[in-house]
């Protein structure tokens, strides 16, 4: 088995980190603290993105795009983790979901979507439905050739920079022996639709700047052109293409743990305690062995699970695997850094007490640890019919 990059990925992951330590490293520290990114500051780095033809990279060449590979993906993604992310929301990756659009969809939604022209965001999570999707009340009723939209969703992330939404909404529902099962279907809802209104969401703790938002529908009228897909077939159109967003979280974390890292190492090289450096007290050079270790093990079961799907093998299980791992060991690295730091970890002077913060939305998003488990031990028990 080859472990090494190619000379290709290598290129890539150096040409990302360069541009995160030098186009959004800078910017931090007052993004953190006013909670905004200046446009003029977002337009750069989306501009600098274009330039560099790393804008929309997750997305094929026939809709001239870099085409990159799973694995390629992963990398960008993963060196993007060490930024903030209301910073490198602007380096530019629209919903692979828009390789769904067709006939007039693709020039008015999917074409300008990859070339910068217009931003996106995926609204699918309500109050009382998160983990539980075909629990959403969101719904959408046949109006002649319309739909008409009612209900909300909260936690929607880039809203407030999106032209447009992919919404999913419930359409229906079946009777199955294990109770009602709700039909979803994906609609594509532009901003200053009338009865469409987004609103300011909540303040969270993690990821200053890049904030969320609610989307509130009242009688909000859709001609049938705007269905993403087929109609009820929104679980088909979600499988399809979304369950890649998890691995993006898995590797957003490896990267933002090697980062903490090297805080970490740093530190307990410098720092001096008792006349050493408090790396050569076991408490805390045990401490630096394991979060690498862990850290490297995040790093290739994440990159293991991508080439599963450049390879066209089944990887529900790995992606689900990468994820929750990847978002504890995240926990647990700024945990141990901040520990190692004393109490200059838990001050704004260092990076550290946001590194921490970060860090415990990601076991939530794209699916909570316990959701992962579940569908790990789905994925391990059914052949065995338990």
């Amino acid at each position: 088995m080859h472990f090494g990059l190619t000379q290709e990925q290598e290129m890539i992951v150096d040409t990302v980190r360069s541009f995160v330590e030098n186009e959004i490293y800078p910017h931090e520290a007052a993004v953190e603290r006013t909670g905004e990114v200046p446009n003029e500051i977002a337009q750069e780095i989306k501009q600098k993105t274009m330039d560099l033809g790393f804008y929309a990279c997750n997305f094929p060449e026939s809709v001239g795009c870099a085409g990159l590979s799973h694995v390629d993906f992963a990398l960008v993604e993963r060196e993007l983790g060490r930024g903030s992310m209301a910073l490198n929301h602007f380096f530019g990756r629209p919903q692979n979901i828009l390789m769904a659009c067709k006939d007039d969809q693709i020039e008015r939604y999917l074409m300008p979507a990859v070339r910068g022209e217009k931003m996106d965001a995926l609204a699918m999570t309500e109050p009382d439905a998160g983990s539980d999707v075909r629990g959403m009340k969101c719904y959408a009723v046949q109006d002649g050739a319309d739909w008409v939209i009612n209900g909300s969703k909260h936690f929607i992330s880039g809203a407030e920079h999106a032209d447009f939404f992919i919404v999913f909404v419930a359409t229906g529902v079946d009777e199955t022996p294990r109770g009602p099962k709700k039909r979803i279907t994906t609609f594509l809802v532009d901003r200053g639709t009338p009865g469409f209104e987004v609103r300011d969401g909540y303040n969270s703790v993690s990821h200053k700047g890049y904030k969320n938002c609610i989307l509130d529908f009242d009688d909000c009228r859709l001609p049938k052109e705007q269905v993403l897909g087929e109609v009820d077939g929104g679980f088909a159109v979600m499988n399809e293409w979304l369950y890649a967003t998890r691995i993006t979280v898995a590797t957003m974390c490896v990267g933002r743990a090697r980062r903490c890292f090297d805080y970490a190492l740093n530190y307990a090289a410098e720092r001096k305690q008792f006349g050493q450096q408090i790396g050569k007290f076991q408490g805390v050079s045990f401490q630096i062995a394991d979060m690498i270790t862990e850290i490297d093990a995040a790093d290739w079961l994440t990159l293991a699970a991508a080439w599963r799907l450049d390879n066209d093998l089944p990887a529900n299980r790995e992606i689900a695997s990468a994820k929750v791992y990847a978002s504890e060991m995240l926990a647990r690295v700024t945990d141990a850094t901040l520990q190692i730091y004393g109490g200059m970890g838990l001050m704004d002077d260092f990076p550290i007490e946001r590194f921490w913060r970060d860090a415990r939305v990601e076991r939530i998003w794209d699916g909570t640890s316990e959701i992962q488990r579940h569908i790990i031990s789905r994925d391990l028990l059914r052949p065995l019919g338990a």
